[in-house]
This record gives C-alpha cells, structure tokens and sequence, in this order.
C-alpha cells in the first residue's frame, strides 16, 4: 500500500483518482468570492422579509445540502459546481449568524468570538489529522470535508464581525474601509516574508466575508442607516448576475483550473 492509499480515507482508491477541487488562488478568485459574501448577505436578508425567517432557514440548508452533495459527487474542480456551494455557504453562514442574533438574541460581542472558537477548532482537527491546512491538496473526501466545515465557520465568523463593525459605530461604508484595510495586511505581510501563505490565505479568506457584506449592505440599505437605499431585490440580482459572468468565464477559459485537471 503507498503513502497515498494512507492519506485517503476511501483505502480502495488512490488519491491521484481525484485532482485538486479547489480552484488556483487567482485574482478571479478573490473578485468571485467577495461577490459571494456580499450576494449571500444580501440574498439570505431578502428571503427571511419574502418567506420568514423559519422558512428561509429550511430553504437555505436544503440548497445547502443539495450544492455539497453535488461538489463531493464531482472528482475535479468543476467551476460552477464549486462556485455555486461557496454562494450556498454564504446564504445559509449569514442566516446561521442572523439567527443567533435575531432569533435568540445573542449579541454580536458573543456570536464573534463563539464562531472564532468553531474556526479555531476546525482548523485544529483539521491540521492533527492531516498535518496541513493547504487548499492545494483538497483530494480525498475527508479533506474536502474538513475544507467546506471552515468555509462554512468563515463565513458565519465574517457575517458576525461585519454585523458588530457596523452597529459599534463604525456603520456600513466605514466597515468596508476598515475590512478594505484590513484585507490589505496578510497579503502585505506574506509578500514581505513574515507570514506564511497558509495563514495568510485563510487569514484574507475570512476578512473577505464582512468586506463583501458590508459593501453589499450599504448599496442595499436606506439612507437613515447611511446607505445608497437601492434595495436587497436590486442588490442581490447585480451581484448574482456579476457571481455568473465570472463563474461563466472561468469555465470557459479554465483559467483558474488546477493543474492537472483534465478537461
């Protein structure tokens, strides 16, 4: 039996069976996942007002669940598929925050740092089973289990944080200056050698999510709480309408494919 056989969690099939299913970190990426965050934000507000929050809830997890089990089906990286189980995560991520806050009132100065601990803990489990936290070798499922458990936990962490930033006084557009910023700094450090790119891509991973919100909230909202007040329905299907276009280049040109995928 080979090293492969061992690091796979399904011993009957060896890893080079499936090729890395998380795209190349491209400048695409980083464009189509701050579309994501600030689609998902609005989107997950927009059903809770038309169905209820209760309905929402059971509708996002479905077409949660449905996207997830269509990503793991996959054996390569397929962009839509991808794609649409990152915007999936961020609907029902807003909706897990909202409902910590809304539905059970837990304030944001608890929710913070209870979804910080979850990441923290997932990227703990995760690191003492594999010994990595890499998105460059996402190619057995339970790697790819332990990639969508923190995608999730980001997601819910950075609708947390951005919710806080915007009701501390910071408001809608200051917390997208001060996620701008703040998004600015892993980036700056890995450039300048003094952080690692596992940290530094995971670190920019979750500051993405309330840098999107908070942009996405501010075109959507009215003017007496410091927005555009050009609506959720407005917002939401701009954003998607941008999610598609991307998503539909990057599957026609492939280039944020990894390398070795066959076509």
């Amino acid at each position: 039996m080979t090293t492969e056989h061992l690091l796979d969690d399904r011993p009957l099939v060896p890893l080079r069976a499936m090729t890395n299913k998380v795209p190349e970190v491209t400048v695409y990426f980083w464009i189509v996942k701050v579309l994501t965050t600030g689609m998902g934000e609005t989107a997950s507000d927009l059903l809770a007002r038309l169905l209820g929050p209760v309905p929402a809830v059971a509708l996002g997890g479905l077409a949660l669940a449905a996207s997830l089990v269509l990503q793991f089906a996959v054996r390569r990286y397929v962009a839509w598929v991808y794609w649409t189980a990152v915007v999936m995560v961020s609907v029902f991520g807003t909706m897990a925050a909202d409902v910590l806050h809304v539905g059970l009132g837990v304030p944001y100065l608890v929710s913070t740092p209870l979804f910080l601990a979850a990441l923290a803990a997932v990227f703990a489990l995760w690191y003492a089973v594999e010994g990595t936290l890499s998105i460059h070798g996402i190619r057995t499922r339970r790697r790819e289990a332990f990639y969508w458990a923190a995608v999730l936990a980001t997601f819910a962490l950075g609708t947390a944080a951005g919710d806080l930033t915007a009701t501390v006084g910071f408001g809608y557009l200051g917390s997208v200056v001060l996620f701008g910023v703040a998004i600015c700094v892993p980036a700056v450090a890995h450039r300048l050698g003094a952080l690692n790119a596992v940290p530094a891509f995971w670190t920019a991973y979750v500051v993405t999510r309330p840098l999107g919100a908070s942009l996405a909230d501010w075109m959507a909202v009215g003017h007496h709480r410091g927005g555009l007040a050009l609506g959720l329905g407005p917002v939401t299907l701009a954003w998607s309408a941008a999610i598609a276009c991307f998503v539909g280049y990057l599957a026609l040109s492939r280039r944020d494919a990894p390398a070795g995928t066959a076509l």
